[in-house]
């Protein structure tokens, strides 16, 4: 991954945080803070972060929930 362009690292991890977010988006959750961790992507040697940010206690028992039910 370290020869790819920081541009290319961003896209690659917007498009990343886009498939998070449908697949939590289809299971009924949105992750308000869901976003690209810019600080990781601009190193040339570094991998790019996903920030899955914060969320209400409602939220989060809700997804505490589709997982369980997930690891079935």
């Amino acid at each position: 991954m370290s020869s790819m362009s920081r541009s290319q690292r961003i896209a690659d991890a917007e498009s990343a945080v886009a498939e998070v977010r449908e697949a939590f988006e289809a299971a009924g959750i949105v992750l308000p803070s869901l976003r690209v961790d810019l600080p990781s992507c601009a190193g040339e040697a570094t991998r790019p972060l996903i920030d899955l940010g914060r969320c209400n206690l409602d939220l989060a028992r809700k997804l505490a929930s589709v997982l369980r039910g997930c690891a079935r």
